[in-house]
């Protein structure tokens, strides 16, 4: 392997493999995706010295990777597995391997460049690891409840007894959170902000803290866009497609819906604006979309501001 600086990695992710490949090379290796293959990646990459380590995006088998290469600051870039595919259309590689696959990121990250993440404190790769975990037992929670209404009366018991279980434990994590956040001052005092806004409660308030490191720093149209919350054109010659949103970081969006169905009744900008948009005729989905977006605005100039909220609005937006 070179050691220049212009090195370029890419990283196949898998359940239970990685295959790396460096852009110019033809050959691959495979590492096992966990904490000791995870090592072998990194004590590889601190010798090369690579300008940009790309990682496919698929759906979490990559955080453990990408959290132990951020720990050592290492320029990583976590990319949509979408656009390597339009590259390996557009350049007429159809084939698909997991060796192929790798050599594609390699070179989507020397043509493509994308952004590299900040760096991240562990700190914060705990606090994401959390809410992360918070999300998933309110799901398997929500499930559990849904199942009760269908079971049969002898299943009741342990589906009630399971619920209980998911309902600890999702407490005592709520603590943890509390405890990092209260910790550090600089995100005490975010949350606090945040948590002002009448309908935004602590969980919504840290999770935006997570998974929305941008807000204060970007316009509200970018912010908008990050969070999958921003209505995209489908248009092409005559035709005009419904704006449409899609993409994004789906646990922000998740937070923000349950924070505006409170924010519709209390807060008196959100309340407003899903009353004019209700009285138009546009439906629920689309007036509570909306609402979302305009909660994020809020709360991404309050950041930008470092404001509390201040009925009705005391910023610009």
């Amino acid at each position: 392997m070179t050691t220049t600086n212009e090195v370029f990695i890419g990283i196949d992710v898998g359940k239970t493999w990685l295959d790396v490949a460096l852009w110019g090379e033809d050959s691959v290796w495979r590492v096992s995706n966990d904490e000791s293959g995870a090592a072998e990646i990194i004590e590889r990459m601190e010798k090369v010295g690579p300008q940009l380590i790309a990682v496919e995006a698929t759906g979490g088998y990559e955080q453990l990777l990408v959290q132990s290469m951020l720990l050592k600051e290492l320029p990583v870039a976590v990319i949509n597995p979408t656009r390597v595919r339009a590259l390996s259309k557009a350049t007429g590689k159809l084939a698909k391997t997991d060796a192929i696959d790798a050599r594609l990121i390699a070179e989507y990250a020397c043509k493509i460049q994308p952004p590299v993440l900040a760096a991240k404190e562990s700190n914060k790769i705990l606090l994401n690891g959390l809410i992360t975990r918070r999300e998933q037992l309110v799901e398997m929670c929500t499930a559990e409840q849904n199942r009760l209404g269908t079971a049969s009366n002898c299943m009741k018991g342990d589906i009630r007894e399971h619920i209980d279980w998911l309902k600890s434990k999702t407490l005592e994590l709520e603590m943890q959170i509390k405890e990092l956040v209260d910790s550090l001052p600089e995100w005490q005092a975010q949350a606090k902000r945040l948590e002002s806004i009448p309908g935004v409660g602590f969980i919504t308030a840290v999770t935006a803290i997570s998974e929305m490191p941008e807000l204060g720093q970007l316009d509200r149209q970018k912010i908008a866009a990050l969070a999958g919350l921003a209505p995209f054109n489908r248009d092409s010659g005559q035709k005009h497609g419904k704006r449409r949103i899609f993409g994004g970081r789906k646990g922000i969006r998740r937070v923000l819906y349950m924070a505006c169905l409170s924010a519709a009744k209390w807060n008196p900008v959100i309340k407003s604006l899903f009353q004019r948009l209700m009285q138009k005729g546009k439906i629920f989905k689309v007036a509570i979309t909306a609402c979302m977006r305009k909660l994020l605005t809020i709360m991404n100039a309050m950041t930008r501001d470092k404001v509390s909220w201040k009925a009705p609005e005391p910023f610009s937006v």
